[in-house]
């Protein structure tokens, strides 16, 4: 059995080295916090709780993308700016920042049909 101590002091954020030569060559992708993850998915729904996958790819880039010394490279407000870059470059960088946070093809396909279904929808709910 864990104890407390072994869980809070286990090196459980891992990064991995992603080659990108659209840019000209690598960066490191890391593993999400709990928080940060709450985080992110929660910001794919707006104030009227409505989901959005724009620019889906580019904002989790804009949120894992890190240095050697594991410190982010992009703010969150670069996530448009991403968004412009190379679709080739951003999917081979999301597709490993989906593999190291537990994030699957269903996953994003499912966020993408609850997107589509609350977009039309402006109608009020109780």
């Amino acid at each position: 059995m864990l104890t407390r101590d072994e869980i809070l002091s286990a090196d459980d954020l891992k990064k991995e080295k992603v080659p990108v030569p659209e840019w000209g060559g690598h960066l490191f992708v890391k593993t999400q916090t709990g928080a940060e993850k709450d985080n992110f998915e929660s910001s794919l729904v707006d104030s009227k709780g409505k989901v959005s996958v724009k620019n889906i790819r580019a904002r989790m880039v804009a949120q894992v993308a890190v240095d050697e010394d594991g410190k982010r490279l992009f703010s969150d407000a670069d996530a448009e700016a991403l968004g412009k870059k190379s679709a080739a470059a951003l999917d081979r960088v999301f597709a490993v920042a989906k593999r190291l946070n537990g994030i699957s093809d269903e996953d994003v396909e499912e966020l993408g049909k609850l997107s589509e279904q609350t977009q039309g929808d402006d109608s009020i709910s109780d």
